[in-house]
């Protein structure tokens, strides 16, 4: 008989499924352990004496993903006949693991207040990756030699074993901490806690200070109010409920082995009058993040903003070493109760694999899909060093990137819907399904090819004022009302006309707010507590989202005093009936059997919501191991 462990997950990366591997290995146990759509199975033989030590091993040191659901254990014929095995195919990004973390801590370790520590499982090594294959030769560790210790460690059984980048502060990376002409180097553990503790003395005393992280390089800053694209890090675990108002997935998402970044609402007053009502949170993940929030937490200070970075900026001072990274846009993740979905970014996602595929070199937002022998393989362009290709699929937004006699191009709703289909398999049956990013479009695949059934249309703010004079009878009433009364607003109109802006941003100034875009309004959205919104206009004209008249709308209920959150909210509302009913009566008219929801816009509570009490009687589909948004591109444009 086997002993069998399930784990219940929905990520398709083989990041858990290598850490139970490497585990099962220390023990020199005999298992199978296999991957498949929604879960990982781990069968033992029940009879062996190692048996109880490896499971409370894996329960005591098994890192917590945001993907896994839960375990279950049940006995099933037959007996596993080898040691399992696992492949090392490309670098991850990710938190540090349990057991990491406690060796970064430990005053005996060889790695105490290391700041590159990881495992094979865990850390930052997607920035020091240079090309495939992923062998050390071809990182930017080519250039350090791993000492005796560390080079044994990659070579025996456990969590390092077959570690590309393995290193200790005997092998390791130098830091330094400049301060104007001044400069402090770490090489061991002794020099390393001293240099962030002077770090964390620098931040609390309003200094900005530069680090390059095993992520990339982050700006930390204290400050009364976050710059665009900031994060708060909250470094005090302790505090993280006393500050944010969390559910439970929430709370274990942010401390999980992937250390998204997730929009949450602020409970503490404080906070909420300095930062707003909601902001973007993150846990601390790799090495210098985590010691420096040590450091932090020692000398009071439970939060502290940073901003990611491609290349490095000026600050205070500055932590650096002496090696070339790439960067990764980092992950943010949307959780709605007992759903969750990446919305944005690649580290995490990529690399990847699917295991089907064909033979189409697909090109999107700097990432490419190749197809190999083991299926298609997603990265940035830059870690391949050639392929060949009987096709070629580029965004049509792009400049073409390959020359090829084969070469196509492809709409971003497009190869954005067709990631969902290929992800969950749906090849060759109806599905319907409606991208939001920019602007709304609505799609069919009739199970051999995309349709557009109501193609995206494309806002332009030029000649503004006329169309909604335009609009309707009585229209030009009210732009001249606009115009004679509330000349305030009417010269939002005018500043709108004259400005190359999106419709979201264009809605954001007419409802006056301080950021002025999507993620302004969804963030206003937010902040409404009462239930059930306006009717904003969504009227379809020529089968397709009529811009003026959504505008027109909000121009009605800005005269009728109707105040922003409550505009804000109302707006995501009418969105979510307007997509619900017309992908209701696509997919009756087409047969389909499930609808597709894709693109980043559709990451907003309000909107969300809506759309779940909608469709609750249709089966809905998104991405599962990919972003909903713009990076999964690369991945449907494969099948187009």
């Amino acid at each position: 008989m086997a002993f069998t462990l399930e784990v219940i997950t929905s990520f398709s990366q083989p990041t858990i499924k290598n850490y139970l591997i490497s585990t099962i290995r220390s023990f020199e146990m005999k298992a199978v352990v296999h991957q498949q759509k929604n879960k990982i199975i781990c069968a033992f033989n029940s009879g062996d004496e190692k048996l109880q030590e490896c499971l409370e091993e894996i329960a005591s040191t098994l890192p917590a993903s945001s993907f896994m659901s839960s375990s279950q254990y049940y006995d099933m014929e037959g007996e596993p006949e080898e040691i399992p095995d696992f492949t090392v195919e490309y670098p991850v990004a990710l938190g540090l693991c349990p057991s990491c973390q406690k060796e970064m801590f430990d005053p005996s370790s060889k790695r105490y207040y290391y700041p590159f520590t990881q495992c094979t499982h865990c850390g930052g090594q997607y920035a020091f990756f240079e090309h495939y294959p992923y062998k050390r030769e071809n990182t930017v560790f080519s250039y350090l030699k791993p000492c005796p210790t560390c080079e044994d460690e990659s070579k025996q059984l456990g969590r390092r074993e077959k570690q590309v980048l393995n290193s200790c502060h005997t092998c390791g990376i130098p830091v330094k901490l400049i301060h104007k002409d001044k400069e402090r180097y770490a090489n061991d553990a002794g020099s390393f806690r001293t240099l962030f503790e002077v770090a964390a003395k620098a931040l609390r005393d309003g200094k900005t200070l530069l680090v390059k992280t095993t992520m990339g390089y982050r700006r930390f800053y204290r400050s009364q109010k976050l710059e665009e694209g900031s994060v708060l890090m909250l470094v005090n675990a302790m505090k993280i409920t006393e500050f944010c108002s969390l559910i439970n997935d929430e709370f274990n998402a942010l401390l999980s082995i992937e250390r998204p970044i997730l929009h949450v609402a602020l409970k503490d007053e404080t906070l909420r009058s300095t930062f707003g009502t909601s902001i973007d949170v993150k846990y601390p993940d790799e090495g210098f993040s985590i010691l420096l929030a040590k450091e932090l937490t020692l000398l009071g200070v439970d939060f502290i903003a940073y901003e990611a970075l491609e290349r490095a900026a000026e600050a205070d001072f500055v932590m650096e070493f002496d090696l070339e990274l790439n960067h990764q846009s980092d992950m943010h993740l949307f959780i709605n109760k007992d759903i969750k979905f990446i919305t944005s970014g690649e580290r995490v996602s990529f690399p990847s694999r699917l295991p089907y595929g064909r033979d189409t070199l697909s090109i999107a937002h700097g990432l490419v899909g190749i197809k190999d022998a083991k299926g298609m393989l997603f990265d940035q362009m830059g870690r391949f060093t050639s392929a060949s290709t009987t096709k070629v699929n580029q965004l049509e937004t792009e400049t073409p990137s390959v020359e090829s006699g084969n070469f196509h191009t492809m709409a971003p709703d497009e190869a954005s819907f067709m990631s969902v289909i290929a992800e969950h398999n749906k090849f060759g049956t109806k599905v319907v399904g409606a991208y939001f990013e920019g602007e709304p479009s609505f799609l069919y695949y009739d199970g051999k090819k995309v349709i557009r059934v109501v193609p995206p249309k494309h806002f332009s703010p030029i000649g503004l004022i006329d169309a909604l004079k335009t609009l309707r009878e009585g229209s030009d009433r009210l732009i001249s009302n606009v115009e004679k009364h509330h000349p305030e607003l009417y010269a939002l109109l005018l500043r709108i006309e004259k400005s190359d802006v999106n419709l979201f941003d264009a809605t954001a100034i007419l409802l006056g707010l301080e950021e002025e875009s999507f993620s302004g309004v969804m963030k206003e959205a937010l902040k409404f507590i009462g239930k059930g919104g306006l009717q904003i206009d969504t009227k379809v004209e020529d089968n397709r989202f009529n811009h003026f008249a959504f505008l027109s709308s909000i121009i009605s209920y800005r005269l009728a005093g109707v105040d922003s959150v409550y505009l804000s909210y109302s707006i995501f509302e009418s969105f979510g009936d307007y997509f619900s009913e017309l992908l209701n009566e696509i997919k009756g008219k087409t047969k389909a059997n499930d609808i597709v929801l894709c693109g980043s816009y559709f990451a907003g509570q309000s909107l969300f919501s809506r759309l779940q009490r909608n469709l609750k009687a249709s089966a809905v589909l998104m991405n599962m191991s990919y972003p909903i948004g713009k990076e999964n591109c690369v991945v449907g444009g494969v099948f187009l």
